[in-house]
């Protein structure tokens, strides 16, 4: 059954700053709306239940890609084909770039954006498992002023997140020092494109001169009601040499710590195989 429109609210802004005006004097009653790629499935199927939407897609003050020294901080408006076609994103996040290649189709990765993966808080979303093993930091604003916090804390629970209804995504801060890391990341869906995830692992690690591994970054997505960090896997691989008995036990760790559940697109039984089936094919990788 289809929303019937007329029962909805779309206002467009001027600025950021009237943005954040409306939204801290009417605190709850309005939502951001940049790409609507989800949004606009719920209010095809009449399931879109909120009614009030601020248009943030034109705001200047949410895009572009900047550079520094120390980081790349990315517009919350940046699309996934901004993402593909930034050659410095490219070659320093390619992370980023494997998740923007699989995110829905053409005309999705046109319009669709990052700061809105973010926000709508999917578990089975597509770059929130990267950000995460590039240790991203979140800018919230509102009209009391801004705040950075660390991506991995961002989200609490399933769709909820630490970020008030005054607020609003700004940006996305990447540090740099990802020139040693070695990376992987791999979608496992019913179909090789425009599919909702089965599971989504993305991986990264750097290797000690002798060997062992001296940093692991696990992020991984449809295993939890969010997408995890996972620390406790971490800790077990950090130290290690990549062999068989640290892969057991890597795989052990994760299949404890995940928290995968059966639905309409997969089972938790699967969903725990393939993500430890994909844990030893990265360290397998590692060592070559």
């Amino acid at each position: 059954m289809r929303a019937y429109l007329p029962d909805y609210n779309l206002r467009a802004p001027r600025s950021l700053a009237d943005a954040l005006d409306l939204m801290a004097r009417e605190p709850g009653v309005w939502r951001a709306f940049a790409g609507g790629t989800d949004l606009m499935v719920l209010l095809e199927f009449g399931a879109l239940q909120h009614k009030n939407f601020l248009s943030i897609r034109h705001l200047p003050e949410l895009r572009g890609i900047e550079i520094t020294p120390e980081h790349v901080t990315l517009g919350a408006l940046t699309t996934y084909t901004h993402i593909q076609r930034d050659a410095d994103v490219r070659r320093e996040f390619p992370l980023l770039g494997a998740a923007g290649r699989e995110t829905g189709g053409i005309a999705i990765q046109n319009r669709g954006t990052l700061g809105g993966n973010v926000v709508n808080a999917s578990p089975a979303a597509d770059s929130p498992p990267a950000l995460l093993v590039y240790d991203a930091q979140l800018e919230l604003v509102s009209a009391s002023g801004a705040r950075w916090i660390d991506y991995r804390n961002f989200h609490t629970g399933y769709k909820q997140m630490d970020m008030r209804p005054d607020e609003l995504l700004r940006r996305i801060r990447l540090p740099r020092a990802t020139g040693d890391l070695k990376t992987y990341y791999r979608k496992v869906g019913t179909r090789k494109a425009q599919a909702i995830s089965k599971i989504c692992f993305a991986a990264g690690a750097r290797l000690a001169s002798d060997g062992r591994i001296k940093d692991a970054r696990l992020g991984l997505g449809s295993v939890a009601p969010t997408v995890l960090r996972c620390a406790r896997t971490e800790d077990v691989l950090r130290d290690r040499t990549p062999d068989e008995a640290t892969i057991k036990a890597a795989c052990a760790m994760l299949v404890e710590e995940i928290a995968p559940i059966d639905d309409m697109r997969s089972t938790a039984q699967y969903r725990a195989r393939v993500a430890a089936n994909l844990l030893a094919d990265f360290l397998v990788n590692l060592k070559k």
